[in-house]
This record gives structure tokens, sequence and C-alpha cells, in this order.
């Protein structure tokens, strides 16, 4: 992904607030085949405070993504929508937009033994089945050890700190603020391309520039 600095996320907590917010990753790795994409849900370490992240694939894909000896590029798409010029307020000429929130980590990861990456799967069984009145985790019966050792043998779990960091927060900041509230109005709305969840990111990060703005004053 291209950077472009008036583009760029760098703050680490708002970061980890797109990954959290959004577990279904693209993983890209290779092998000498050439490059393939698999999509995992991936969770930040709760052990850590930074942007280490932790997950698993299921064999063979360890090796069509090159997990044991190269670089892997993780990707988080955050909220994402179409903009019509339309919606734009001045009589400048414009085209159509694509705004959009996206987090690329790359690093080499660190393979899990047996006993931790069972510790993982739990942990991401638990993450999602946590939000249900009866969650049922991965050791609830009729689940036993010997499924589990099984179901755990067919994985490989990983843990990666990323050394290459790229992150793009599009949400027309080079408009001026009255052409970025109406966007955020009709994506509000109930039209064609209503989209709350971007527009919630993008109110968000309009609230946060008109904070600092003010600041400065």
């Amino acid at each position: 992904m291209r950077q472009n600095p008036s583009f760029a996320m760098t703050d680490v907590a708002e970061l980890r607030r797109i990954i959290a917010a959004n577990p279904w990753a693209t993983l890209v790795g290779r092998d000498e085949n050439g490059m393939t994409a698999s999509h995992y849900a991936v969770l930040l370490d709760p052990d850590r405070d930074d942007l280490t992240i932790v997950a698993h694939v299921g064999r063979p894909d360890d090796i069509v993504l090159g997990l044991r000896s190269q670089e892997l590029m993780v990707i988080f798409q955050g909220p994402h929508g179409y903009i019509s010029p339309g919606w734009y307020v001045d009589t400048a000429a414009a085209v159509p937009t694509w705004n959009y929130v996206a987090v690329h980590l790359s690093g080499v990861p660190e393979l899990l033994d047996t006993e931790e990456n069972l510790r993982v799967l739990g942990h991401l069984v638990d993450h999602f089945e946590g939000r249900l009145a009866n969650p049922r985790g991965i050791w609830t019966p009729p689940n036993d050890e010997a499924f589990v050792r099984r179901l755990e043998a067919g994985t490989v779990g990983f843990r990666l700190t990323p050394t290459r960091i790229t992150a793009k927060r599009k949400l027309s900041q080079n408009k001026p603020d009255d052409v970025i509230e109406n966007v955020i109005l009709e994506l509000q709305g109930d039209g064609a391309y209503a989209n709350p969840l971007l527009a919630a990111e993008m109110q968000r990060a309009h609230d946060a520039r008109l904070a600092a703005r003010a600041g400065t004053r």
C-alpha cells in the first residue's frame, strides 16, 4: 500500500482499535510457486500492548505462506465505502472516490509450540464465544482432550511482531470541513451508499482534527 503522509495513521492506540474491531484479516506470503493470500481471524496478543498479533493457519497454509522462514504481510481492512462527488457542497470539478481505513503489518512470524498454540486457539474461541449467552469454549464438552489435540495438530500457530507498519486513513481529509460534514450526513442517511460504520469512522477522525486545530490556537 503506497503511503501518503497526509493519510498516514501512526498512533498505536488507533491502530490497535482498528485491528481489534476488524479481526478477519488477509495473510499474504509466498513459497517457491509464488504469492498466496489466505484469510483467518487474527487477534492482538493479549499479553502485549504493542501491535503484536497472534493467530493460526491450517496446514498446509504454513508452507504456501512461507511462515517458517519469510516475511508475512497481514492486512486488516477497516470501514470503507463509495463516496459520490454529488455529495460535495462545492461546485468544483470532482470524480467519485473510495474512503477507507487499512492497516498492513509485516514481519517474520514466530511459530508457537503445541501448548502455546493451544492457548492461542482457546483465546481465539473465547474471544468470539464470549459475546454469546451460552459460550462454548474449545474445551467445553463434548469436546475432549483427544479431540482438541487432534484439532491443534492440524494447525500452526504464530506470533508476529511487525517490523514494517503501513496504515492509511483516507477519509476526505483533503476536503473542506463543510464537504466532510456533508459526506458524513450522506453516509448516515438511507441512500444507496449509506454506510454508518464509515460515517462513524469519518466523524471520529474529523472530530480529532477539529480538536487538534482548536488546541493549536
